[in-house]
Parts: C-alpha cells; sequence; structure tokens
C-alpha cells in the first residue's frame, strides 16, 4: 500500500520538494495536491492522508501563521521536519514587458528588495502557491512569476533571473502532519502550545523557568494572539527532548499545573 502524503498544490510547489526530500527512500509514496494548507491538514485529520507536509517558519519572513492557528485547533501531530533552501527565481514566457508580478504573499515578501529594484511599477498579485504563479504566468508575457526552477522547467517558462530573494541563505522548514507520535530516537524535538490561565508579572517566566531547571534547550519561542483581546497570546514553542522523556515529561507536568492551556503538538526526529 503506497504512503498517503498531501502537500499544496499544483505540481512544482516548495510543499512538494519538502515532500520528496522527506520520503526518498520510502517504497511506495503517493502525493496528493491541495489548493490551501487548510486542505492538506483536514485530509490528515480525517484519516484521508497518512501524512500531511505543509511550512511552518521561514528564516526571513518567521511564521506561518495559518498553520500555526490550524495546529492550535486540529486534531494531528507534528512527527517529522525537514529544512528546504529556497532559492526564488523570476520566471516567465520572457516575450514582453513584465507588468505584473506574482506568487505566494510569503514569496513575495521574501523578494521584496528585487521587486521594488527591478519592477517598481509592477502590479502585485498574490497566488495561492508559487507553482500557481508559475502555470498562470503561462498564460500572458506581461506576467512573471517568483517560484522554485524546477516550476519554470515544468510549466514551460524561462528563468529571468535567480536567486532574486531579499537574503542569500533562505530556509523555509517544513513539519510533517500525522495522527500518531513517533517513538523517541535520542536527537528528539517536541513542539507545544502554552496559553496562560491569566497575565501576572513573571507569568511567562515561570514557566520558561521549568524548562531551564531541568537543562531543556528551547529552539523556538512565538508568540500569536488569541483573538481573546489585545495582550492575550498564545506561546508556540520548540523543545530539545521527547515528550517520553523523564525530564520533559516532568516539565510538562509542572507547566500544566501553571497554565491555563498546554496542547502538546508532538515529539519527533529533529532535523540537524
Amino acid at each position: 500500500m503506497k504512503t498517503r502524503i498531501g502537500v499544496l498544490g499544483p505540481e512544482g510547489t516548495y510543499s512538494e520538494k519538502a515532500a520528496l526530500i522527506w520520503s526518498e527512500g520510502m517504497p511506495a509514496v503517493s502525493l496528493s495536491y491541495f489548493k490551501d494548507f487548510d486542505g492538506v491538514l483536514h485530509a490528515v485529520e480525517k484519516g484521508e492522508l497518512d501524512y500531511g507536509i505543509v511550512p511552518l517558519e521561514n528564516s526571513l519572513e518567521g511564521a506561518v501563521t495559518v498553520v500555526n492557528d490550524l495546529l492550535l485547533r486540529l486534531n494531528v501531530v507534528i512527527v517529522g521536519e525537514v529544512n528546504v533552501p529556497v532559492r526564488h527565481c523570476l520566471v516567465g514566457r520572457g516575450d514582453g514587458e513584465i507588468k505584473v508580478v506574482l506568487s505566494h504573499p510569503q514569496a513575495l515578501a521574501q523578494c521584496r528588495q528585487f521587486i521594488r529594484e527591478h519592477y517598481p511599477e509592477a502590479e502585485i498579485r498574490t497566488t495561492g502557491s508559487t507553482s500557481h504563479a508559475a502555470r498562470l504566468a503561462q498564460e500572458f508575457g506581461e506576467m512573471a512569476a517568483i517560484a522554485d526552477a524546477g516550476a519554470a522547467e515544468r510549466y514551460g517558462l524561462r528563468v529571468l533571473a535567480r536567486d532574486i530573494q531579499d537574503v542569500k541563505e533562505n530556509v523555509t522548514r517544513f513539519i510533517v502532519a500525522g495522527r500518531h507520535v513517533p517513538p523517541a530516537t535520542g536527537k528528539d524535538k517536541t513542539s507545544i502550545i502554552i496559553h496562560l490561565a491569566r497575565d501576572r508579572p513573571g507569568a511567562l517566566y515561570s514557566i520558561l523557568q521549568e524548562f531551564a531547571q531541568r537543562s531543556i534547550n528551547l529552539t523556538r519561542i512565538e508568540s500569536r494572539p488569541s483573538r481573546r483581546g489585545l495582550g492575550d497570546y498564545y506561546f508556540y514553542i520548540d523543545l530539545e527532548g521527547h515528550q517520553d522523556n523523564s525530564e520533559v515529561m516532568e516539565a510538562l507536568e509542572r507547566i500544566r499545573s501553571k497554565a491555563g492551556m498546554v496542547k502538546v503538538l508532538g515529539s519527533y526526529p529533529r532535523e540537524g
């Protein structure tokens, strides 16, 4: 039976590239393409997919907020991660003046400087994915897309400019969503979401102290508005170690007694 993996479509997205990297060596894989991240993760939750691979954060633009919000709401767990170097290209038919530049909002944000310097008068349009932008750029010579070089080849376009991201070292961290937590490997990461019962001086410090006292290294702390009012946040935390590890387990138990809500998003082998 094939392993069913969902990614953002159409073919040629960075999500597809992440899936191919993560699934390398698997005997039989079937990729399914979705129009948005919601569709991918909902399909995992409903058991229609074995795994879904979506971007969580980018080294230039930070968190992919829609994915963070979905992880809070949905009943899925993180079972893996893969870091993908992002090398954006400007692609198009190359047979006319470029009047429209289109791509996924994250890609456009990562290439602000290039667009401002080279196409200050161009209309900027957002699309559902970088490969969707490339597919649209097939239709009109005045359109150019920001996408991967592989997407240009796939859709019969020319690469008009390479490495156009604002910073050359541009990396997107993708997570693999599933329904079952994998066993500890000894080189793991655990992701959690915390909501404080009530804000008070030292409340967040008290939470973080539980990790520090046990020498548990935190690799990411991100805040997201709870939508309950200004100043009320969820905190997304990544830490080294597996939730079945005694030190991590003890820290989580102590934190549950202090916080209003603790959701463990999963434990999984960490990359790098």
